[in-house]
């Protein structure tokens, strides 16, 4: 039987065999392969091998845009098709949508690049001018442009002007973490404040729950009491709380509840027993929200602006709430988890992104493994 999706399959001698129907002909070529993913590499390179563009668009970006969201709506979250649809109508569409496809340039997109990098949305969209926008947000929408590039390639047969564009280059800023000593005033201040907080000790929960189980913002506002096994002593990561722009034209964003970020998101966290035991203490209707102990969903940025208020009652250094994440990322590490199991816990999909990005070595961390040295004799 042909693996999903393919037209590949196992023979009975034990090599995989995969099928290519040439259009021009009607006739089937074939390729194989020791292994699936052989067969698969050699079905694509004769697929680019024989299927040559040969017609010319007469559409616009804008027009094949359309064509594109349409063919792929089913497959997107509808986090990613409201980013998508917000990159599109802001940027996008005013630089390019009225530009026939077949005549774009790569000085069309080169100029699109240099201008998104240093002005930002074009006419500044008010009386404010518009600021520059990231080498990552700028990348992010060249690859919505080569994947529409590849769209018309594969599915019409189209000349694909966007092929060989390069993304501007992103330059990964290093997130510096709090010192220890400030990671302990803020647990000390938020235990010590559980017991007076009263409605807000919801809040002070989840702050507990992120620096100590590493969960992300929208994970946290999506958890409710029944998402706390407390029998198995974990919590369940199943869903997160994002505000996307709505299309409906009766509000401008909206608050939605999606499955996580990626597969790997879905996973189940053992608890510490003493987070465990003020879960325990504080234990609402399984029905309610940790965040706000109401049946009422909570939201991501005002729980950031409550983080900003805890740390200024605290008498503490301003810190992005997304450090807590990074925070206890690099405890984990000290403490002697292994990257496999850290990895798994963040619901990461591969340990070089839990090393490169979330695992952090302090003065202190690089001075203690140094001092280990000793002169040889």
């Amino acid at each position: 039987m042909a693996r999903k999706g393919s037209n590949i399959y196992k023979r009975k001698d034990g090599r995989w065999e995969g099928r290519f129907r040439i259009p021009e002909t009607g006739k089937y070529r074939s390729v194989y392969g020791k292994t699936y993913g052989e067969a698969r590499e050699n079905l694509i390179a004769l697929q680019k091998h024989t299927v040559q563009p040969t017609q010319k668009c007469k559409l616009t970006v804008k027009e094949l845009f359309e064509l594109w969201l349409g063919h792929n709506r089913h497959n997107l979250k509808e986090s990613t098709f409201a980013n998508y649809q917000m990159k599109l109508n802001l940027h996008i569409y005013p630089a390019l949508g009225g530009i026939k496809f077949d005549v774009l340039t790569s000085k069309h997109i080169d100029d699109f690049i240099n201008e998104k990098l240093s002005h930002g949305r074009i006419g500044g969209g008010g009386a404010s001018p518009a600021s520059a926008l990231s080498a990552k947000y700028v990348s992010d929408m060249v690859v919505l442009l080569k994947s529409l590039g590849k769209f018309a390639e594969e599915v019409y047969h189209y000349n694909n002007p966007v092929k060989n564009i390069a993304a501007p280059k992103i330059r990964q800023k290093e997130l510096e973490l709090p010192a220890k000593h400030v990671q302990q005033t803020l647990v000390n201040f938020l235990t010590k404040n559980l017991a007076k907080a009263n409605s807000l000790c919801g809040r002070l929960l989840g702050i507990l729950l992120c620096l100590y189980t590493g969960i992300r913002l929208g994970e946290l506002c999506a958890l409710k009491w029944s998402d706390i096994d407390f029998v198995e002593q974990s919590v369940k990561i199943n869903k997160t709380v994002q505000r996307v722009k709505s299309f409906d034209g009766k509000t401008k964003t909206k608050l939605i509840v999606t499955p996580p970020k990626s597969e790997k998101s879905n996973r189940e966290i053992p608890l510490p027993d003493f987070l465990f035991e003020l879960l325990l203490k504080y234990r609402k209707s399984p029905d309610c929200y940790i965040l706000s102990g109401t049946g009422k969903l909570a939201e991501p940025r005002l729980m950031q602006y409550y983080f900003k208020t805890i740390l200024k009652k605290a008498n503490l250094p301003s810190i992005n709430f997304h450090a807590t994440r990074h925070i206890f990322a690099t405890t984990c590490l000290e403490r002697g988890f292994d990257v496999k199991t850290l990895s798994e816990i963040l619901g990461h999909a591969t340990v070089e992104l839990t090393l490169n990005r979330y695992v952090h070595s302090s003065k202190e961390r690089k001075r203690e493994c140094m001092g280990k040295l000793q002169l040889a004799c």
